[in-house]
C-alpha cells in the first residue's frame, strides 16, 4: 500500500493543485507504462485520465500520497490490467503482460532511467506512425507525452483550437483500428518516422521554455524531459546526423534557463542576461552533440542549422561580442532548408544587428501578409523594437501595445507593456 502524507489531506485546492502538477510531471510516463499494457494509446490515455479522478475522489480525504505519481502510475496499472483480463481478445497481450508484471518489482515506478525511456520512446514513435498526416502525429505525440492541452498545441503549430482537437481524435481513433504495435520500429521504418519524432520533442521543448499561457515564461519539467528524450534518441540513433543537431539544440538553450528570468520571474531578454548563469557543462554538451552531428558529413540540416545558431551565442562572452552577421548568415541557409515565416522573422532579428535596424524592417513588413503570423505577438514585438531603434517612438510603443494584446503569457505581457511605457 503507497504510504500518504502525515500533514492532513488538505484542503481541496491544494489537493487538486498539487495532482495537476503531478500529472503535468507524470502523465507521459503514465500512459507510456499503460500503453505497453493495452497496447492502445487512446484507451492509456483514457486510464490514465481514470487514474486522475480516482485521486479527485480520494485525496481531498486521505492526503496525498508521498509518492503521488507512483500511486497514479499503480491505479493506472492495475485499471489496464483489470481491462485486459475482462476483454476476451486481450487473452495473448494478458499472458505477455503478466509475465511483464511477475517480473518487475512491487514498486509501481519503473525500476531505472532507461526503463522510463524505453517506454516513452516507444509512445512517441507509435503516435509517429506514418498512418497519421505530419500535422496530426505532432498533435498526438504532444498531447500524450507533452501533456499539452489543445490550446497549447494549437498555439504551437499556429492554428485553431477546433483543428487540433479534430487531428487527436482521428489520429488515436486510426492507430486503434489499424492495430498499430506499441515499439520502438527498426531500420527503415525508424528512419522514415524520425523526422516526426524530432518535431515532437522540438515542440515539446519549446513549449517548456517559452509558455504559451499562464503566470510564468518557463515550464521546465517540459524542457527536461524534452532534453531527456533528445539525448536517448541521439544515443538510439548514433549515425542520424539531425538526432545529434537537436540534442545540440536543446543543450544550447537548455543552458540559458538559469539567466532567463528575474529574482521575480520576470523574463530577461538575452542582451540583458547574466552570461555568468549560462550552464556551462550544457554547453560543452552542446558543443560535443553539434560535433557528431557535423561528423556525420553532409549539408547540416534545420536542427544542426540552428545549433550551430546557438553555439555562436554560447561562444560569446558579451552580448556585444556575438557574430551577428555569422548568424544572420545560418539564418539564410536554415530559411533556405526549411523555409518558415518564423525562421525568417528571426533572420530578421539577426540582420538588425548586423547591418542595422532598417533593413530588418523591410523584412519583417514584408511578413505581415503571413497567415501563419496572425496573432503572433512575436511579429509586433519585433517591429516594435525596430521602430523604437529608428527614432519612431510612437509607431514602436502602438506595436509593443499591440504584442502585448496578442501575448497569451502573464510574464511576456507585462515585459511587453514595460517596454511600451518605457516610449512614452
Amino acid at each position: 500500500m503507497t504510504a500518504h502524507s502525515t500533514d492532513g489531506a488538505g484542503p481541496p485546492g491544494s489537493v487538486a493543485r498539487t495532482l495537476d502538477t503531478v500529472f503535468r510531471l507524470e502523465s507521459a510516463r503514465i500512459i507510456a507504462t499503460v500503453a505497453r499494457i493495452v497496447r492502445d494509446v487512446g484507451i492509456a490515455e483514457e486510464i490514465a485520465q481514470d487514474a486522475l479522478v480516482a485521486a479527485l475522489e480520494q485525496w481531498p480525504s486521505e492526503g496525498v500520497p508521498d509518492r503521488p505519481g507512483a500511486w497514479l502510475t499503480a491505479t493506472a496499472k492495475h485499471r489496464a490490467v483489470d481491462l485486459v483480463r475482462r476483454r476476451e481478445t486481450y487473452a495473448r497481450k494478458l499472458a505477455e503482460a503478466g509475465r511483464e508484471l511477475t517480473e518487475e518489482s512491487h514498486d509501481p515506478e519503473p525500476s531505472g532511467p532507461g526503463d522510463i525511456d524505453d517506454d516513452v520512446l516507444r509512445l512517441i514513435f507509435t503516435a509517429s506512425h506514418p498512418l497519421l498526416s505530419a500535422e496530426a502525429r505532432t498533435a498526438l505525440t504532444l498531447r500524450l507525452v507533452g501533456g499539452l492541452r489543445t490550446d497549447e498545441i494549437a498555439r504551437a503549430f499556429l492554428v485553431p483550437e477546433p483543428t487540433v482537437a479534430q487531428r487527436i481524435v482521428r489520429a488515436k481513433r486510426t492507430l486503434a483500428k489499424a492495430g498499430v504495435p506499441f515499439e520502438v520500429p527498426y531500420g527503415e521504418d525508424r528512419a522514415a518516422r524520425l523526422g516526426s519524432v524530432l518535431e515532437v520533442i522540438y515542440l515539446i521543448f519549446n513549449e517548456g521554455y517559452a509558455a504559451t499561457a499562464g503566470d510564468d515564461l518557463l515550464r521546465p519539467a517540459l524542457c527536461e524531459d524534452a532534453l531527456r528524450l533528445a539525448r536517448v534518441l541521439a544515443a538510439l540513433m548514433p549515425k542520424e546526423a539531425e538526432a545529434h543537431g537537436l540534442a545540440a539544440l536543446l543543450e544550447f538553450q537548455a543552458s540559458r534557463t538559469a539567466a532567463r528570468t528575474g529574482p521575480d520571474g520576470e523574463p530577461v531578454l538575452l542582451a540583458d542576461q547574466n552570461r555568468r548563469l549560462w550552464n556551462r557543462l550544457l554547453i560543452r554538451r552542446g558543443f560535443a552533440a553539434l560535433e557528431r552531428a557535423v561528423e556525420q558529413g553532409g549539408a547540416l540540416g534545420p536542427y544542426a542549422l540552428q545549433a550551430a545558431i546557438a553555439a555562436c551565442h554560447a561562444r560569446a562572452a558579451a552580448y556585444e561580442e556575438t557574430d551577428w552577421a555569422r548568424i544572420a548568415a545560418l539564418y539564410g541557409m536554415l530559411a533556405a532548408r526549411a523555409p518558415s515565416p518564423v525562421v525568417e522573422l528571426n533572420r530578421a532579428v539577426a540582420v538588425s544587428m548586423a547591418e542595422g535596424p532598417a533593413e530588418a524592417l523591410r523584412i519583417v513588413d514584408a511578413l505581415a501578409a503571413e497567415p501563419a503570423l496572425r496573432g503572433y505577438h512575436l511579429l509586433p514585438s519585433v517591429r516594435g523594437d525596430l521602430l523604437g531603434r529608428l527614432g519612431r517612438t510612437a509607431e514602436a510603443r502602438a506595436e509593443f501595445e499591440r504584442a502585448a494584446g496578442l501575448a497569451r503569457n502573464e510574464r511576456e505581457r507585462e515585459l511587453l507593456l514595460r517596454r511600451a511605457g518605457e516610449l512614452r
